[in-house]
């Protein structure tokens, strides 16, 4: 098997390679480490390095593989233990773990995020369901290390199993409770959680740490917990499969996948493709975008789903993005795979500008109603429109 793995797989500067072609490494070796604001990234195979680009280490690596992994050195210190680990964001954004849980919440809380507000995915609420005692040391450790008296688990209510679960996993831990969420996308959003479960409306572009909160995916506490007590790398992925996939069309889920896996091979794993099929969307199905059976599992990847064709549009489109759902550059790519020609695009009337061009809406799950942005892309010559608000 091919392994590919990224330099990239974190917001801040690419890692650069500290192997070479032709060396052997180990499951859990470093093998690229940041310059900067970034993460250490680590081979999740025992195998032979075959080539090295501007964007990833590629290694030959047998197909059976000893379950055993080299351990990142003692640090004596949670914080530098999470650095070393290469923690990121395991939720989608990718940011280094280290440099958010470098907060002083000494009034605040720490919430795991266990929303999973995307329609499509169910690997963070799996997790929960089967290992849900990790996700808390996860969270107590994160607790510890910023100094946060209280922590929270953020769900949505009917997920029952995961709630029963959590619920035994916290009893007897008095500054720990499970708090619920509305059941609406975008759920997950940080903004929203704060909103929801603190009573704070943070601004486009302001940080949880404004409301004396910081919030970490599961699956990254998961990741925490494995670096402090098993000096555990980040070297495998949890991930949703689905779609037109013959034994995956509702959603098939992979705990443990090893970064830098094809997803070819997950594909593979759930009986190929149902007939006819359209693109693969990597991530979910608000926010994902176009990728492809040779790309790799990353440390931010949740999920693969396998399309219906696109259908053939003739009409003039008209196109309205959102902040939430899909923004247009997304929708233009949908547009040109039906082979629709785009006349007019607006954006949702919630969506600000921060600056550098990034837009954010300004209260993430709350649809303003479209009806201006829709009579808007009529008179621009729309005959048909494409939606990507949070409400449709």
């Amino acid at each position: 098997m091919v392994i590919k793995i990224m330099l990239r797989q974190h917001i801040g500067t690419p890692a650069a390679p500290i192997v070479k072609i032709g060396k052997e490494v180990r499951k859990g070796q470093l093998i690229a480490r940041p310059d900067g604001l970034g993460a250490n990234i680590h081979s999740s195979v025992y195998g032979t390095v075959s080539g090295i680009t501007d964007e990833a280490i590629i290694i030959d690596a047998p197909d059976e593989q000893p379950d055993e992994y080299v351990r990142i050195e003692p640090t004596g210190d949670i914080l530098e233990t999470i650095k070393e680990a290469g923690v990121v964001g395991a939720g989608g954004a990718g940011f280094p773990t280290y440099a958010k849980l470098k907060a002083d919440l000494k009034d605040g809380v720490v919430i795991a995020n266990a929303a999973e507000c995307e329609p499509t995915l169910k690997h963070n609420i799996t997790l929960l369901e089967k290992d849900p005692g990790t996700v808390i040391r996860g969270l107590k450790y994160a607790m510890k290390v910023t100094g946060a008296p209280r922590g929270i688990v953020a769900i949505k209510p009917k997920h029952t199993a995961a709630v029963k679960a959590a619920e035994e996993a916290v009893r007897g831990e008095r500054n720990i409770e499970i708090k619920f969420l509305p059941d609406l996308y975008p759920s997950g959003d940080e903004r929203v959680i704060v909103r929801e479960l603190l009573g704070y409306e943070l601004a486009p572009g302001e940080l949880p740490i404004k409301a004396g909160a910081v919030i970490c995916n599961v699956e990254t506490l998961k990741n925490i917990a494995r670096a402090v007590e098993q000096g555990r790398p980040v070297m495998t992925k949890d991930l949703t499969v689905g779609g037109r996939l013959k034994n995956a069309k509702t959603g098939r889920v992979f705990l443990d996948v090893p970064v830098g896996m094809p997803v070819s091979e997950l594909i593979g794993e759930c009986g190929g493709y149902v007939e006819p099929h359209g693109e693969i969307v990597a991530g979910g199905a608000f926010t994902g975008h176009h990728g492809s059976e040779d790309m790799p599992v990353t440390k931010t990847l949740g999920g693969v789903a396998v399309a219906m064709p696109f259908p053939n549009e003739k009409r003039k489109l008209g196109i309205l993005g959102c902040e939430c759902g899909a923004q247009q550059p997304r929708l233009k790519q949908i547009a040109e795979g039906m082979g629709a020609e785009v006349v007019a695009a607006v954006n949702c009337k919630r969506m600000e500008d921060i600056g550098g061009g990034r837009l954010r809406c300004n209260k993430p799950g709350v649809c303003p109603g479209q009806a201006e942005s829709v009579l808007q892309l009529k008179k621009m010559g729309a005959e048909a429109l494409l939606v990507g608000s949070c409400q449709h």
